[in-house]
């Protein structure tokens, strides 16, 4: 598997690019782009090919930048549709899935698996930058998955980001439980971020790896006092913060139990906020909640699909959105979103903000009737899943069309009934569902998807390596 090579490339005739920016920016009249050393050179119209240039002809395209993956499960993309958890909430859900068949993954042929079928998935809908939370690490694991992961990445030719998980302490779903299920020591935890931050991390413009620190549960995943300590190890090795963060009521319940305070007071008093962390999730918080994360600077990654698939909630992402917090889109584990693409995921989520706000509104005179459909713009959550995405993850250059940036680049053929009709064809990736064809993918100027094919990845191979590796899990844990 390997990226077609970096050549100077000249997209040329699309019908409509959204660039990733605010307002009035987030359309650009540009039909053409022109690429060269990995960059965005020059956009207008009717540019005239230069030597040695190929030509990508778009007409009747959409272009879109490439979707920015702030939160992910890999290796849950061998765990879809469990039967035992389909309809269960996140506490049982987590015992039944990602607990209960931990076991497979101390194979890392598994975890290849996995990661390769999450990766390619992503890149057919249009993703170039994946962050992929990691958390199955335990004593004597016998290998790093950090290696797998980039590893794949980089034979796929994304940019690749580990959010590195663990835990030095159990939850109760897992006390007693064998050595799959044992949390490393804290010195084990700093020292593999260290360790992989040194192989990894990569700073300036156009970088294709890093990493950051991401205890599974900031507030359930550390002992006591730990929190604080790993904050300031990460932030003395110069990479940012992640967690999982108020997804459910229960993180309310135990943090009320725990510390007698809401989830963000105790992770402020703890060093958990500021511009270099961001949040999975934040599904329930309070107005004092919402304050504080705008007024530190904190991100999230809105997961609407998930949340909705476990019956979490619906984060209030335009209200955050509005109060300047940097929100942006992760499509989280395959195993709480059986459609793990970021097409699906911005679908879901111009939908369901909508449908919230429509459900929250009042008939007259007691209400102001009719309300809900200006909740969220294609625009806001192309930004979102873009721009946003880009800059929560430390990204430079990246994320959104205009010279000087990365030719990160989606180029989708609305070629498909479903798109026919549009009046305004720039929105169909995202208002129409499905998953347009992707002509094209970039990724830091190179094709890495061609006509919805992955160079050197055998569709058919992967579907077999898929059901066999299903097949083995389930008898392991039947």
């Amino acid at each position: 598997m390997s990226a077609t090579a970096q050549a100077p490339l000249l997209i040329r005739g699309a019908a409509a690019v959204l660039t990733g920016l605010p307002a009035d920016e987030a359309r650009s009249d540009a039909t053409d782009l022109r690429i060269a050393g990995g960059t965005i050179v020059e956009t207008g119209r009717d540019l005239a090919p230069r030597p040695g240039e190929r030509v990508l002809e778009a007409r009747g395209a959409v272009v879109y930048p490439g979707w920015v993956n702030t939160h992910h499960h890999l290796f849950q993309s061998l765990l879809k549709g469990i039967p035992a958890a389909i309809n269960a909430t996140l506490t049982p859900w987590l015992k039944a899935v990602p607990y209960r068949h931990r076991e497979p993954f101390a194979d890392d042929a598994m975890l290849r698996i996995a990661a390769r079928i999450g990766l390619v998935e992503l890149m057919r809908s249009g993703c170039t930058t994946i962050a992929d939370h990691h958390y199955l690490y335990w004593p004597g694991m016998g290998y790093d998955p950090g290696e797998v992961l980039f590893d794949e990445a980089a034979k796929l030719g994304v940019r690749f980001m580990l959010l590195r998980g663990g835990a030095t302490q159990s939850r109760d779903v897992e006390k007693s439980g064998p050595a799959h299920l044992q949390p490393e020591s804290l010195e084990a935890l700093l020292g593999g971020v260290q360790a992989t931050a040194r192989r990894w991390h990569r700073t300036g413009a156009r970088s294709m790896t890093r990493v950051a620190m991401a205890p599974t549960t900031v507030t359930v995943s550390l002992k006591s006092g730990e929190a604080r300590e790993v904050a300031r190890a990460a932030r003395a090795i110069g990479v940012p913060l992640h967690s999982h963060m108020s997804e459910t009521v229960t993180y309310i319940e135990h943090c009320a139990a725990t510390w007698g305070k809401r989830p963000l007071e105790v992770v402020a008093e703890q060093e958990w906020l500021g511009p270099d962390v961001w949040y999975a999730h934040l599904v329930h918080l309070d107005a004092a909640e919402q304050r504080l994360l705008a007024e530190t600077r904190t991100g999230i990654a809105h997961c609407p699909q998930s949340n909705g698939r476990l019956g979490s909630g619906v984060a209030p992402a335009p209200a955050l959105d509005r109060r300047g917090v940097r929100v942006s889109l992760g499509v989280d584990g395959a195993a709480s979103n059986e459609a793990a693409d970021m097409l699906a995921e911005a679908h879901a989520c111009w939908l369901v903000h909508r449908a919230h706000a429509g459900a929250a509104s009042r008939a007259r005179p007691e209400g102001a009737g009719e309300a809900g459909a200006d909740a969220v713009t294609v625009e806001q959550i192309v930004r979102w899943g873009t721009a946003n995405g880009a800059a929560t993850l430390g990204f430079d250059g990246v994320g959104t069309i205009a010279v000087g940036q990365a030719a990160d680049l989606a180029v989708y053929d609305l070629d498909d009934p479903r798109f026919f009709g549009l009046h305004d064809p720039a929105i169909g990736p995202v208002v129409s569902g499905g998953r347009p064809r992707l002509k094209w993918l970039l990724c830091d100027g190179r094709i890495i998807v061609e006509d919805d094919a992955v160079p050197g990845v055998d569709l058919a191979q992967l579907r077999a390596d898929a059901l066999a590796a299903v097949k083995r899990i389930a008898s392991m844990v039947a």
